[in-house]
């Protein structure tokens, strides 16, 4: 036999394996001679002989289709565009139609809609009409109009416009948001609308298979699929320690771009396990992965949002750092390899009142393995102020345990509502062009009708101009309700305003006004 036939008969016979292969793919796709079960896996005794594998049915289930996950959820997931004068307050503080993306942090998670070109825009005039600030995505949660997004998909927007799959738009209304989880809720007056089941982002594993929905570069309905890559993934290091809220993502290679904030991350049965909400580029561009918060935070954050109006946040009362190898020599731990490392305990807090020590090491709450900050983020961020959890620990080699009750960053167990502005207990007077001449101001706002309330409890009487609060010029009272609204939602144990101002008599005054109940 020539070399060309042998040529010609080894060609034959790839041909054959491949077409064999490609026969068994077929059959497996359309179920002939499977199981019933949708979920398989390769037996330990694997190869039959007779030159396939054997299947049994306590396994993952294959990824051969992906239509059911896909049809079941794209109409579940949003457009969400978002609208701002340009004169309008936005994010920064500022006014003059500064745009959030020519902030080079936010094309981290959503890019720039100048395909990344940051060059400054020019100021526009005041009587220019609203424009389109950003393209997002959202997730009905609920027939009746409840919709899941990212707060950074909102943020300093002055109207959001809702488009459904089926061409329907909805004027949309912020429910609530929290910038630290970067989750927001609205609401849409619609009924009988399509609802993505939420999954457990808890059961999710490594290597398991998720769809990205969402609305990239405004291509509505667009399907990607990944697997998981990590869970409990902290980003802080791609932000150059820019805190990132919970610091602890679902991480996927699933295809996010610009447009996709806010939309639905799935698993193979169609159920909602995260939020798709930023990627690791340094273009603004998918560049091989992306983050989303995971639905075991997300149930918790809009729970808060609709039932208190505002996150609940429970905190252990430690100071911390991650167990490393160079520390599990130096301290001669030789009970666990990694963990949370108790620096210290703070004052009147829950950790203290349960007993933990410092050097004491975490390693588990109520039954779940704590390994790096990310996971311990993860577990307190279920939890309300009030809620009793176990904590397992390592103490001179020994693993102990202890009940604990979450307090808040206050140090009480009292659930946090939120608050009307209104409890300042006064109302407010833009200054005419003539009193900013006669006291020589470019901006300012007058206090009037002051009645009880956090103002008056201060020291702050009525005529009182103010002029900054927190470092932040104020200009009108929309400005001090968002002000307000920021201090009531951030996580500072001391909510205050402080606040710089002048009486009509030219005498500079300083306040400082506690917002704490």
């Amino acid at each position: 036999m020539n070399l060309y036939s042998k040529i010609a008969l080894l060609a034959c016979g790839v041909a054959i394996a491949s077409s064999a292969v490609t026969v068994f793919a077929v059959d497996v796709l359309n179920g002939n001679d499977m199981p019933s079960s949708s979920s398989y896996t390769f037996t330990e005794s694997g190869y039959d002989g007779g030159g396939i594998y054997k299947v049994s049915q306590n396994g993952v289930t294959p990824p051969t289709d992906f239509t059911h996950a896909a049809e079941s959820t794209i109409n579940g997931v949003v457009s969400i565009k978002s609208y701002a004068t340009p004169r309008g307050y936005n994010a920064y503080g500022n006014g003059g139609g500064a745009s959030p993306f020519n902030d080079p942090f936010l094309e981290f998670f959503f890019g720039s809609p100048n395909g990344g070109n940051r060059r400054q825009q020019p100021q526009q005039k005041q009587d220019k009409p609203e424009q389109q600030l950003g393209l997002g995505s959202g997730v009905i949660i609920s027939p009746d109009g409840y919709i899941v997004t990212n707060n950074h998909v909102i943020d300093g927007a002055e109207r959001l416009e809702i488009t459904l799959n089926d061409n329907r738009t909805f004027n949309a209304k912020v429910i609530g948001s929290d910038a630290s989880t970067d989750i927001a809720l609205l609401k849409i007056e619609a009924e009988g609308l399509p609802v993505i089941p939420i999954g457990d982002s808890d059961a999710l594993k490594v290597g398991e298979w998720v769809l990205a929905v969402g609305n990239p570069f405004g291509f509505t309905s667009t399907v990607t699929t990944g697997i998981v890559s990590a869970k409990a993934r902290s980003i802080g290091s791609a932000t150059q320690g820019r805190p990132m809220g919970i610091e602890s993502y679902i991480q996927t290679d699933a295809a996010v771009n610009p447009g996709n904030s806010g939309g639905a991350l799935v698993n193979i049965n169609g159920e909602l396990v995260g939020i798709n909400t930023a990627i690791y580029s340094q273009t603004g561009n998918y560049a091989g992965y992306s983050f989303a918060v995971p639905t075991s935070i997300v149930k918790k954050i809009i729970t808060d949002i609709k039932q208190y109006g505002t996150v609940q946040r429970a905190v252990l009362g430690v100071a911390y750092r991650e167990l490393t190898p160079q520390l599990v020599k130096d301290m001669e731990i030789t009970a666990v390899n990694d963990g949370i490392l108790i620096d210290e305990v703070v004052e009147r807090s829950a950790a203290m009142e349960a007993g933990l020590q410092k050097n004491d090491i975490i390693v588990g709450i109520n039954g779940v393995g704590i390994h790096n900050s990310a996971q311990l983020q993860e577990q307190l961020n279920k939890y309300r102020p009030g809620d009793k959890i176990v904590v397992k620990y390592i103490r001179d080699n020994k693993e102990k345990s202890t009940n604990v009750t979450l307090r808040n960053n206050q140090g009480n167990v009292n659930i946090t509502v939120a608050n009307d502005y209104t409890a300042l207990g006064c109302a407010f007077k833009t200054l005419s062009a003539e009193q900013l001449r006669q006291y020589q101001l470019t901006s300012g706002l007058q206090v009037v009708g002051l009645k009880d309330g956090k103002f008056k409890s201060a020291g702050i009487k009525d005529g009182f101009i103010i002029l900054d609060i927190n470092n932040m010029r104020v200009k009108s009272q929309d400005d001090v309700e968002k002000i307000y609204d920021a201090i009531m939602k951030s996580d500072e144990a001391d909510k205050v305003m402080f606040i710089t101002g002048i009486y009509p008599t030219g005498r500079k005054v300083y306040y400082a006004v506690d917002l704490a109940d």
